[in-house]
């Protein structure tokens, strides 16, 4: 598990952290998610133990990171740019990687060939293509066996094929081997389908942390119509977070338990009611929509 507390960190006068708390559970799959500048990468230099804390904790399983080598060696991290020697081919970074990384496993990295066959991993890798230089990125990461997996923006330069190919991989170490991965994002839409956590980070701080089935529990979508025409009534204690209407057909977001709600409005007799799944993307614009917080730039 990763705990952040009270992570301040300031650049000249500019708090880039601003009392951060977060909580990862191990064995998650945990999306940051934040407009640009909202400091998640930044956050993501602490975790790793690159940047040094101005105040406040951050423990791996109750150890802390920063200059301790015990805890980095059971942390990989893709950074957004990642750094490679001046002319080193993904096979000259393997050989670095696994005198720095116990669990580097060599078998694995050349069964990863298959998975990443574009990548000539004699060639060096400042030559290759952005798209090619996050695939030996991640063919180095996930042959590191990390217990700890932390990304930045991960999947930015690969194709929709080789986005599938990662994912499957990631989640394929997390069912069977626990592995806990953090990723950063400035696109929602991109971690709906992988994460169980997610967080949301403005102006420096986590404003918002639950799990996916807290989030999808608590609000919900439903479309209703009734004989009469005209806005639906709502019951006593019901109050919408949004309306629309298309005809006669409302469609209401509203706070509660979904079955407890179709109970309430099913004692007022409509002729068509039916609760629809909301998208994560539509939970944060419901749940963050009061928020000074520049929710569109994650969701559009």
């Amino acid at each position: 598990m990763i705990e952040v507390r009270d992570l301040v960190k300031s650049f000249e006068g500019f708090h880039a952290l601003d009392g951060v708390n977060m909580t990862v559970p191990k064995g998650a799959i945990y999306g940051l998610v934040g407009p640009n500048g909202a400091g998640k990468s930044t956050l993501l230099r602490h975790l790793c133990g690159a940047y040094r804390p101005d105040t406040g904790t951050i423990t791996v399983e109750d150890a802390p990171v920063y200059e301790n080598p015990a805890v980095k060696r059971r942390v990989a991290v893709i950074p957004d740019e990642v750094y490679w020697f001046g002319s080193a081919s993904t096979r000259d970074m393997m050989r670095f990687y696994r005198g720095v990384y116990p669990a580097f496993d060599e078998k694995r990295f050349e069964r990863l060939r298959d998975a990443f066959p574009e990548v000539n991993e004699k060639r060096p890798i400042r030559r290759l293509s952005k798209g090619m230089q996050k695939q030996s990125a991640f063919w180095l990461a996930l042959s590191c066996r990390p217990d700890y997996l932390l990304l930045d923006e991960p999947v930015d330069g690969l194709d929709p094929v080789m986005r599938r190919q990662v994912w499957s991989l990631l989640m394929g170490d997390v069912a069977e081997r626990g592995t806990t991965v953090l990723v950063s994002s400035h696109n929602l839409r991109e971690l709906e389908d992988v994460c169980d956590h997610v967080g949301i980070m403005s102006h420096g701080k986590v404003v918002l942390e639950r799990s996916l089935t807290e989030l999808q529990g608590g609000i919900v979508k439903l479309q209703i119509a009734f004989k009469t025409a005209g806005a639906p009534s709502f019951p006593e204690g019901v109050e919408p977070l949004h309306v629309s209407n298309l005809g006669r057909v409302y469609t209401c977001i509203l706070r509660g338990n979904v079955q407890e709600l179709e109970a309430k409005f099913a004692a007022l007799d409509p002729i068509f009611m039916e609760a629809l799944p909301l998208s994560l993307e539509e939970i944060f614009i419901y749940e963050m929509g009061g928020e000074d917080y520049a929710v569109r730039d994650i969701v559009l």
